[in-house]
């Protein structure tokens, strides 16, 4: 062959080559995922080229104005018609740009800057060496207690690291509800979990209980991983893609053309089964949904309480976002066979949440039967299968998230000789003893309580108001009764708090910083607006409670 003809062929097979399309990415639109991620990667920077003194205040400026900003591009989005008359998909099919994703956005940066103030409170432990510190461990590789521990205490280290692990965190949840294939869903779901594996891990104070919920997090977390995972593999086999709009498509029917590598399985059933099954398996572990909450009640326990407060909050808003995205825009057309099993798994949890967390002791394991009782109550809105189901679900997110890292701010007040009083029995007499911090704390139970002029109540009754018209009244019937047995154990801590007598050798409530009071500031002040007057931010969950497809 000569060299001309070699050379011809060598061209020709190279030209398709040089005319491959460029991805179309709107970056506009994917602002708020990549100024968190930005601010992360410039938060590692930092870590390794600014001298040890400076990088707290460095870390927490970034983080904050990070999160601000973002949020400033998810309500620029808002009010430029993404959420409405905009809507559409991004990334080459990767993202949806639409109501539920800006105000699940919206939601989670908020949480997330309010937990970022609880993560750099540095005024509730006493001084140590002359040095202020903070909820995490001086140094997380050294081993709890040994002589590098010590040292890095006396030379006053800290573990500045948290804050570029929580825009990571972050940055996986936008993306999460917002995910418009399989793919991406798996990958949002990896990177907003393995910092959270970490995070719980960093307690300054009880460090080997805080490793010992790390490790279980993350083994319990890697096996929903991998459920998750196998669903989607089976799901390609059943559709032969892993967009939602093609898999909802084959779903209901609608696709003729069929992949010949794929024939012998598309259009399977049992495919579809059991990969919707071990999908929802994977999501209901991140809501912690009973039977999948076995992680909840100990890393909720072990885990520094900030880090505790930013997972309860953000980890449920987008968690519950992704499961909305699945059932209502890839599962419609199999609601007959999801809706039995998601009300078995919604009045088991609101029951057994209930339930066993009368028998708890300790106030953060109490918070934790709480959210997963709680988690059951927002199940109870997706089960409606209905515009109004979608848009209580999005206010009861919202307003569960500000409660739940306000109650956890609180908790890091209330303090002896071994750092946080977490057990019950410390908390007698508190209102007597600090009558504004109890009367704070008060306010955000009575609001998980569901009692009127509360977020709580607002939320419970748009949830189980849009369960009722969508068929789903006995569920309504079991959530008010597991919300009476709530209750209980929600008064009996306000009970102990004013009515008991305070030992001598009782907690002290430490004064926290501007920080810390500003999360709880924030805290009541959204648990009181929305209780009081609610319509406006329902009317918003409304406009937003649609899907693009």
């Amino acid at each position: 062959m000569s060299a001309t003809a070699v050379h011809s062929l060598w061209t020709t097979a190279a030209d398709p080559v040089s005319r491959i399309k460029a991805p179309d990415i709107e970056y506009g639109q994917l602002a708020p995922i990549l100024i968190v991620v930005g601010a992360a990667v410039v938060g590692l920077l930092l870590e390794a080229f600014l001298p040890r003194r400076a990088r707290y205040y460095a870390q927490v400026f970034l983080a904050t104005l990070a999160l601000v900003a973002a949020f400033a591009t998810v309500v620029g989005l808002a009010q430029a018609g993404y959420g409405t008359s905009k809507v559409n998909i991004a990334a080459m099919g990767a993202i949806a740009i639409d109501g539920p994703t800006l105000f699940l956005q919206g939601t989670i940066l908020l949480a997330s800057l309010v937990a970022v103030f609880t993560f750099a409170e540095r005024r509730l432990d006493p001084e140590a060496h002359g040095n202020r510190i903070d909820s995490f461990a001086a140094q997380a590789a050294s081993v709890p207690g040994s002589d590098s521990e010590k040292a890095a205490v006396r030379a006053g280290f800290t573990t500045t690291e948290v804050y570029p692990l929580a825009l990571f965190a972050v940055a996986g949840m936008l993306v999460f509800p917002a995910a418009n294939d399989l793919l991406t869903l798996f990958i949002a779901l990896e990177v907003f979990s393995l910092p959270l594996y970490l995070l719980c891990a960093l307690a300054r104070r009880k460090r080997l209980l805080s490793q010992e919920a790390a490790v279980k997090y993350f083994l319990l977390g890697a096996f929903s991983s991998a459920f998750l995972l196998f669903g989607v593999a089976l799901l390609y086999g059943y559709a032969g893609s892993v967009s939602y709009a093609r898999i909802a498509d084959v779903v209901d029917g609608s696709v003729r053309t069929i992949d010949p590598a794929l024939a012998d399985t598309m259009g399977n059933d049992a495919l579809l089964l059991i990969g919707s099954a071990m999908i929802l398996m994977g999501l209901l572990f991140k809501v912690g949904a009973v039977p999948f909450h076995m992680w909840t009640p100990d890393v909720y326990q072990g885990a520094p309480t900030p880090v505790t407060g930013f997972m309860a909050a953000a980890t449920k808003v987008a968690a519950f976002g992704a499961l909305l995205r699945l059932l209502y825009v890839v599962l419609p057309g199999l609601r007959w066979d999801w809706r039995p099993v998601m009300w078995g798994i919604a009045i088991v949890t609101m029951l057994a949440g209930a339930i066993i967390a009368i028998t708890q002791t300790d106030i953060k394991r109490l918070l934790a039967y709480s959210s997963i009782a709680h988690a059951g109550f927002i199940l109870a809105g997706v089960i409606a299968v209905t515009p109004d189901g979608v848009s209580s679900v999005l206010f009861y997110l919202g307003a569960y998230s500000f409660v739940t890292i306000g109650a956890f701010a609180v908790v890091t007040l209330v303090r002896d000789a071994g750092g946080e009083a977490t057990h019950l029995s410390k908390w007698a007499g508190l209102g007597r003893r600090s009558p504004l911090v109890a009367a704070v704390f008060a306010v955000f139970l009575l609001a998980f309580a569901g009692i009127p002029l509360t977020s709580g109540f607002a939320g419970k009754f748009a949830v189980f108001k849009a369960a009722a018209e969508g068929g789903a009244g006995a569920l309504v019937v079991v959530g008010v009764i597991s919300s009476a047995i709530a209750a209980f154990f929600y008064i009996r801590v306000i009970v102990l708090m004013f009515f008991s007598e305070p030992k001598a050798d009782g907690p002290t409530v430490a004064v926290p910083s501007a920080m810390t009071m500003m999360a709880i500031g924030a805290g009541v002040i959204v648990t009181l607006v929305l209780g009081v007057a609610p319509q406006y931010f329902l009317d918003l969950a409304s406009q937003a409670g649609v899907f693009v497809r």
